[in-house]
């Protein structure tokens, strides 16, 4: 990347998972009964023809990976794992009398936490019970997280058989030290048995995260990685930037700024991570992600079909994104909401038959309008706008904003929209901001998120 930009653009910018950011909801016009009601509505437009996306958050792990910005809770204690089961299985019975139809099942994705931590038989017990009175869309896609060092071949197996074919597979760095610092261990050996067995099994699709920017990370050592990366020729990889954000995780002070690689050399590792993946073969899709050709996330990008939402890419669209479990967020598309982050008041609520949602956003005309501009830059690098359609003040002062990064080479802008450069694909983050409104309207006084870069 061009240094200059790179100062001038390394600032804290959102993931832009979702418009408005967490930070930005309106949370005080919020309530259930909205929520309850956006749910319904959402359901009956979409789901005959879309089907429904769930994801499962299974907060569990043995050990606390110190990188980690999840919601986690670290125990060894495994009877945690059927009481949970069942407030999710109760939260679900909810939502489901709320839809007070069928659901068509489009999406599961089991996230965490190390949803491996459960045991296979739990796993099987939990999905199936999701799944019981509904309908698996044809072109259904479930899939999951998991740890190299507990992912057995039982638990491939079940969940093979219950229609995953989907694994992601949470590598970060091979670098010793790395793991070390970051307490995230599994070796070479662990990851290649895994993906053998998911392989032999018959998973489609395999990815491996990847992150840059870690304490204690060289070039030399990253490009070790990728090299023993591309041996094992995982379909998709996730190369993304550490987030260092120690005031929301204090587990990230196991390690201070000195231990990170500073701003020049994460640039050095960014671009020489990306240099070598696409020497080994792979694509760059969206932002963060590469592919190998045929894959189908790479299709879909290609095909203009790629959606972006709480769970990231996916090649995929639904309307009705349920989320399950402690902290899991959802979207209606009128609205978000927020489950609560605490295990205890989980378990409490969905035990005495309140629904667990915390907080959301009920989205405005000009959030809507704005959100759609916003995806359609994280995934096809390119929107255009109508003033005359689509009226939105918010948009016209995110426009004005946008000329700066045109003058930059970001992006090519024009009177009815926009197209990002390929210098601007690495900025995909700070052009959304610019069109951003509820962050413009009140920048934070402390930083709210990561860096950029």
């Amino acid at each position: 990347m061009e240094p200059s930009l790179t100062a001038k653009y390394n600032v804290a910018a959102p993931r832009y998972t979702s418009y408005p950011t967490m930070p930005y909801w309106d949370t005080g016009a919020f309530t259930k009964e909205e929520w309850i009601k956006t749910v319904n509505s959402s359901f009956y437009e979409s789901n005959a023809q879309e089907g429904i996306s769930i994801y499962i958050h299974l907060p569990f792990c043995e050990n606390l990976c110190t990188y980690c910005g999840c919601n986690t809770r670290i125990t060894k204690n495994h009877r945690v794992e059927e009481p949970y089961i069942k407030a999710l299985l109760l939260e679900w019975a909810m939502y489901k009398n709320i839809f007070g139809g069928k659901p068509l099942i489009r999406e599961i994705h089991l996230g965490g936490g190390t949803p491996t931590f459960f045991s296979a038989a739990n796993l099987k017990a939990l999905i199936s019970a999701i799944l019981l009175h509904t309908e698996v869309h044809l072109d259904a896609s479930f899939s999951f997280e998991a740890h190299p060092a507990n992912t057995t071949v039982d638990h491939l197996q079940v969940l093979y058989d219950l229609g995953f074919r989907r694994l992601s597979l949470g590598i970060q760095d091979f670098d010793p030290k790395v793991q070390f610092i970051i307490n995230r261990q599994q070796s070479i050996d662990q990851v290649r048995t895994v993906t053998g067995q998911a392989r032999h099994i018959g998973y489609t699709s395999i990815n491996y995260d990847l992150i840059y920017g870690l304490p204690l990370q060289t070039l030399a050592g990253l490009a070790t990685t990728l090299q023993e990366v591309a041996a094992l020729k995982p379909d998709r990889i996730a190369f993304y930037s550490y987030a260092h954000v120690p005031w929301l995780k204090p587990g990230q002070r196991r390690f201070t700024e000195d231990d990170l690689p500073d701003a020049k050399l994460k640039t050095k590792l960014y671009d020489v991570g990306r240099a070598l993946l696409k020497h080994y073969g792979y694509l760059e899709v969206g932002m963060d992600h590469f592919a190998l050709p045929g894959d189908e996330l790479l299709l879909a990008e290609q095909a203009g079909n790629l959606h972006r939402n709480f769970m990231g890419y996916t090649h995929q669209h639904t309307q009705l994104l349920v989320g399950l479990g402690v902290s899991s967020i959802s979207d209606s598309r009128y609205a978000f909401a927020q489950n609560v982050k605490s295990v205890e008041e989980y378990l409490e609520l969905v035990k005495n038959g309140e629904l667990p949602v915390f907080k959301g956003h009920l989205l405005t005309n000009d959030d809507i309008i704005i959100r759609r501009h916003i995806q359609q830059i994280m995934c096809k690098g390119q929107t255009s706008w109508n003033h005359h359609t689509e009226p939105c003040e918010a948009l016209l002062d995110g426009i004005e904003r946008l000329q700066p990064l045109a003058d930059d080479g970001l992006i090519e802008l024009n009177s009815w929209g926009l197209k990002v450069t390929p210098t601007g694909k690495n900025f995909l983050r700070n052009i959304c901001m610019a069109l951003d409104a509820r962050l413009w309207a009140n920048k934070p006084a402390t930083q709210l998120f990561s860096m950029a870069i």
